[in-house]
């Protein structure tokens, strides 16, 4: 025990626990001053820095759409405008049974049943915090409906949003277009950015064509949101930091159309609910001043939202409403295209203005049993290029189409602007087909199929086999008839308005090269001609062109839907009415310094000298007696 005790050295012991304490009290206050330190930098140096970075996790950058510009008519009607409307939303995450709710909402009238799938689709794929719009515009009745019963529909309200209406909607669905729900494609091609807070986009027509300039320039807002990154409502903030500063949109600018809407209007009216399209154009500029493609359908049912079996329902319509005949159809142009041949057989020598053919009711090439009919069975007896034009011989230009060939055929068609795209400011126009040997050769695969026969030169010269044309193409052309070989781009857009300013920008019409036929002679002698199919006692329209109080100029043509047999005959009344020949009938008046030019197709209408050609008078009437220069 003595010895353990002598061991023990108290002094030591005492000193190591007190260098001990003094090393740990130097390593806690060293830590101490570094979290001082760190809170010093932290709070006083680095709280710019730190304030700015917890302000973003707090504060959310929401874009806000512009507002969509309007279009207006030539005399400032509006075609297209924006209407305050109440849309019915749906929250995810507030709706407690959101199968049971939707069945509700259906079973009250307020979305429909075959809807619902898709709903609850958009309930999954997005963020449940995030509204889905059930439906675009409500009723005042469908308002009223919700608002009786919207207790029982937590997580479901109406809110005000901007809808686009069109007022005389069906009258000019197919030149203005429409706008329709943002779709995965419309997202591919569009700026997203751009496109936020946007949930439609221009579709078709004018709406799809001139897209970026109605849409405008998105803009942006500052918002509060808590943790789960919801809006906080400026009633419910706990701080009193000023928002950032936010930049509104800049609205789309406004469009002013070269038609008139009352010519469209009578245009329509004019077709009677027959299938078909007109076109007008103002020959001295390119402005389309009707454009018309029948039947027709209502551009709102797409921007308020349109049902599956709606727009399949439309789809499948027999009468292919959704299809624009105007600038999409393609035709065989039948004998309108005669006063375009003439010219290019003058030009080349083909035929002159004295010389005269006798026509038999047909025409058969040399060394052939085969009959080229005319439409007339007994003929036209003798008859010059005049005649050929006013009476629309075919067999005279049968003849003469062997000197003319399909080649110089296709390069003075090609120079009116027939079978190839006119370069309207308008998605979607159709190319149409103006055939030459090289065509043919590189359309077949099979030799035998690429050889072009003369019997083909033949049928084209009246406008049939190969050759198809738009609509907007022939008006186009005989534009350029009544323009004695003048062009300009046809275009439907005559300003652009900026909406904040009222400036109003003015579209210069581009003209294009002119038809290769500078002798005025022939010019004035086809016009002549076709100033006799309306206004001589014996043109083919003169019915329609009878007591007019101006000079006209016209020419008829009827194409056929299918082939008979070479001795073959058929009534009217004894076929289909889809199997009946289209009519088609051009014009342009005044004769001297012509204001209008039509085209007019009905499809399926058997005679265009009978049909066709009183609605393009009517147009001529219509717009004769009350135009407006707007511009």
């Amino acid at each position: 025990m003595s010895l353990i005790a002598s061991i023990k050295d108290h002094h030591s012991e005492r000193h190591m626990f007190v260098g001990r304490i003094i090393l740990s009290s130097v390593i806690a206050i060293i830590l101490l001053g570094t979290v001082i330190a760190r809170l010093v930098q932290l709070q006083i140096y680095d709280h710019a820095i730190f304030a700015e970075k917890s302000l973003g996790n707090r504060i959310r950058t929401e874009a806000v759409p512009p507002t969509r510009g309007l279009i207006f008519d030539r005399r400032g009607r509006i075609l297209a405008e924006n209407l305050p409307a109440y849309q019915l939303e749906l929250i995810p995450e507030q709706v407690t049974d959101l199968e049971d709710t939707l069945a509700q909402l259906a079973r009250i009238g307020l979305i429909k049943e075959e809807d619902i799938p898709r709903f609850n689709g958009l309930s999954r794929t997005g963020p449940r915090f995030k509204p889905i719009t059930l439906r675009f515009r409500l009723t005042e009745d469908e308002i009223a409906r919700f608002a009786v019963q919207r207790p029982r529909f937590p997580g479901v309200d109406l809110q005000p949003r901007l809808v686009r209406h069109y007022p005389d909607g069906e009258l000019v669905a197919h030149a203005v277009g429409y706008v329709g729900a943002l779709s995965t494609a419309d997202l591919g091609r569009l700026n997203g950015a751009d496109y936020a807070a946007t949930s439609h986009t221009g579709k078709t027509g004018v709406e799809n064509f001139n897209e970026e300039t109605l849409h405008g320039d998105v803009g942006f807002q500052q918002v509060v949101t808590n943790a789960l990154g919801r809006q906080v409502p400026a009633e419910t903030r706990d701080f009193s930091d000023a928002l950032p500063e936010s930049e509104g949109p800049v609205p789309g600018s406004n469009i002013y159309l070269s038609l008139d809407l009352d010519l469209q209007r009578i245009a329509t009216n004019a077709l009677e609910g027959r299938r078909g399209s007109i076109v007008a154009i103002d020959p001295a500029n390119g402005e389309i001043l009707a454009l018309v493609s029948a039947p027709t359908f209502d551009p709102n049912a797409f921007a308020t939202g349109m049902s599956p079996s709606e727009y399949n329902a439309l789809q499948n319509d027999e009468g292919r409403p959704l299809f624009n005949r105007a600038v999409r159809g393609t035709y065989p142009p039948g004998s309108t295209i005669k006063p375009m041949l003439a010219l290019a057989a003058l030009q080349i020598g083909a035929t002159n203005l004295t010389r005269r053919s006798v026509c038999r009711g047909w025409y058969s090439l040399p060394g052939s049993s085969h009959r080229y009919r005319d439409w007339r069975p007994e003929g036209h007896g003798e008859v010059d290029l005049h005649d050929a034009i006013s009476q629309s011989c075919d067999v005279y230009f049968y003849e003469i189409s062997r000197d003319i060939g399909i080649d110089n055929m296709n390069m003075y068609l090609d120079e009116f602007g027939l079978g190839r795209k006119s370069g309207l400011d308008m998605a979607g126009e159709s190319d149409g087909l103006n055939p030459s040997r090289e065509w043919k050769r590189n359309a077949f695969r099979e030799r035998a199929d690429q050889v072009w026969f003369p019997g083909e030169t033949i049928i084209a010269s009246i406008g049939q086999g190969y050759l198809l044309v738009t609509p907007l193409q022939l008006a186009n052309a005989v534009a350029t008839l009544a323009a004695r070989g003048e062009r300009f781009k046809p275009h439907l857009v005559a300003a652009f308005e900026d909406p904040i300013s009222g400036q109003r920008t003015i579209v210069v019409p581009e003209r294009l090269p002119r038809v290769s036929i500078d002798n005025d002679f022939y010019w004035e002698n086809v016009i002549a001609a076709m100033h006799d199919v309306m206004q001589s006692p014996t043109g083919t329209a003169r019915s329609a062109g009878a007591k007019a109080s101006y000079q006209m100029a016209g020419k008829s043509g009827t194409a056929q839907v299918f082939s008979i047999a070479q001795e073959e005959k058929y009534e009217e009344e004894e076929i289909d009415e889809r199997l009946r020949d289209h009519a088609l009938f051009i014009s342009f008046a005044p004769l001297e310094n012509p204001r209008i030019a039509v085209a007019v197709i009905i499809e399926n209408g058997s005679s265009g000298s009978r049909i066709a050609a009183p609605v393009a008078r009517t147009i001529m009437d219509q717009y004769l007696k009350g135009s407006v220069d707007a511009f």
